[in-house]
């Protein structure tokens, strides 16, 4: 190989400045978000088990969980605690009345 193709001449690339087109000054309108599928978790309790009290878990156990019964349940949409809510029978499925919306202040953590 010669020095010529181990040493090839390199420059920086030249760019003409782009013009503002005003896209980034503006907002995207809310209708733009409207069909987003966001994913909507229903939390209704939780515990800690060590890997023994797991292994020994079959058919028919019960998991305690540290919420009370008559508590209410939360509602997350994304990972945000967005409501909260408690269970309903619709015919033969569960579902969530929502009690109580919970407001979070940006900068703020979700409690």
């Amino acid at each position: 190989m010669s020095d010529a193709s181990m040493n090839p001449d390199v420059s920086s690339p030249q760019f003409a400045e782009l013009a503002p087109t005003g896209a980034a000054q503006s907002e995207v309108p809310l209708s733009m978000l409207l069909d987003l599928t966001i994913p909507v978790t229903i939390e209704l309790g939780r515990t800690r088990m060590s890997v023994q009290e797991i292994l020994r878990l079959g058919r028919g156990s019960v998991v305690q969980l540290e919420r009370l019964a008559g508590e209410p349940i939360d509602v997350y949409v994304g990972d945000r605690r967005f409501a909260e809510g408690e269970v309903v029978v619709i015919g033969e499925h569960f579902g969530i009345r929502i009690t109580r919306l919970v407001s979070v202040l940006p900068g703020e953590a979700a409690a």
